[in-house]
């Protein structure tokens, strides 16, 4: 009973904490709400169901196998920084709101899962903290990893899809100016994370 409590907690309170830590995936899960609908924001939320399980095996592969590829987590995060460049210039480009209805949310599950997987975060995650868990759970029982991952990933998933219902209703009470300020808002801090990816991405690989 107290292994499983302990696993349990353990994957409740990680993931929790991952969900609702600022990052890109939880920017995005504004920006898209805002843009579109809270169906939109809860597609980028649900990104991490798909891109986590070759990030897992990658991650664990390496913390196993090959020991810790700076090269590839460098490359990673440059990419990574690239992308989220992109993503904010896509923000400061908006000039008002969308007409409601439109565009139910086309694209917002790629970008999550491509913001996601050119994150160095959750392998650095996975190959530092959630890995040994993993590896420490399955001694225990194989049960002790699937409610790790069930709690880990419920309370993860979950905390991005309420933030996404809340900026849904914060929607209804923007004016224009609000939401074209909002969304420039998110375009910088987009330019933000896009900066520390660089910056880690460079750290990495120089050693």
């Amino acid at each position: 009973m107290a292994d499983f409590i302990s696993y349990l907690s353990a994957g409740a309170i990680l993931g929790l904490t991952a969900g609702i830590s600022p990052g890109p995936v939880l920017t995005l899960v504004i920006s898209e709400t805002l843009r579109k609908n809270r169906y939109a924001g809860i597609k980028v939320a649900l990104s991490p169901l798909i891109t986590d399980i070759p990030i897992i095996t990658i991650s664990l592969l390496l913390l196993s196998g090959f020991g810790k590829s700076d090269t590839a987590l460098g490359i990673i995060a440059l990419t990574g920084g690239l992308f989220l460049i992109y993503l904010g210039i896509d923000c400061l480009r908006i000039r008002g709101m969308r007409p409601e209805g439109e565009d139910a949310g086309a694209g917002s599950l790629i970008k999550g899962i491509s913001a996601n997987l050119m994150n160095p975060h959750p392998y650095l995650f996975w190959i530092t903290v959630g890995g040994p868990f993993v590896f420490k759970a399955w001694k225990t029982g194989i049960w002790f990893v699937v409610i790790y991952f069930l709690s880990f990933y419920l309370l993860l998933v979950g905390s991005k899809v309420i933030v996404a219902l809340i900026a849904e209703q914060s929607k209804s009470l923007l004016n224009y100016s609000g939401y074209v300020w909002i969304m420039r808002v998110l375009g910088v801090a987009l330019f933000v994370f896009a900066a520390l990816f660089i910056m880690d991405g460079l750290k990495i690989l120089a050693g």
